[in-house]
Order: C-alpha cells, then structure tokens, then sequence
C-alpha cells in the first residue's frame, strides 16, 4: 500500500469538494469554495497544484481546462489523519482520546447506544 500523502487543512477543503463531485476544472471549485472561504482564486489554483504534486489529485486536460480528481479516497484520508492525531497527541493510546472526547462533547442516547455496538462489535471479534 502506497504512502498517503499528508494534506493541509486547506487542501483538506479543496479534496472535500473534489470528494463531492469530479472530475471538476479549477473554476468550478473556486466557484465551490466562494462562500465558504475568502480565498483568492489564485490561492485556490496553487492548492490544486500542490495536491497534484503530493499525488492527491489527478488531472486530465480537456482543450485548454483541467479537470481534477482525486487519486486518494476520502476514508482512507480520514483514517491516515486518525492515525497521525492518535499517535501525536496521544502516543498510540485510544482510551486517553476516547475519555477526553466524552468528558468535553455532551453523547445523545442513541450516539451512546452507537458507540456501545461498535464496541460490542470491536470485542466480538
């Protein structure tokens, strides 16, 4: 399995409307991304660039435009992210994340009874 490659939280935004709908040229995600930052279009661009270089996306050229897509799916993102936080922050140890997670976010029943199968499920098997 190839390494991921590590995103920013800026590119993080940029692969979060690429995740939603592509391939898509750079204007149709600075149009996406408009209301949602102030980012300048050209900032916009040099994210694209630099995701395409850490082999996040990939581009494919129609006349004049490019249209990117992602080389890398946003679970395994997600779940290389977990990983890197867990071990930085928490030297490995899940019981420390979890205990802090519950002490600081108010659980509705049914995410407590969520959380109770998943680790019924974990300890199953």
């Amino acid at each position: 399995m190839k390494p991921l490659p590590r995103i920013s939280d800026a590119e993080w935004e940029v692969m979060k409307v690429l995740w939603e709908k592509s391939p898509a040229t750079a204007n149709d995600v600075v149009e996406r991304l408009r209301d949602a930052t102030s980012w300048n279009p050209r900032t916009i661009k040099t994210l694209l660039n630099r995701l395409v270089g850490k082999k996040a996306l990939g581009f494919e050229e129609d006349g004049r435009m490019y249209r990117y897509y992602p080389l890398v799916s946003e679970a395994e993102c997600a779940r290389a992210e977990s990983r890197s936080f867990l071990n930085r922050v928490y030297g490995g140890a899940l019981t420390p994340l979890i205990a802090n997670f519950l002490q600081e976010k108010e659980l509705s029943p049914e995410e407590i009874e969520e959380l109770r199968r998943l680790l019924d499920q974990k300890g199953k098997g």
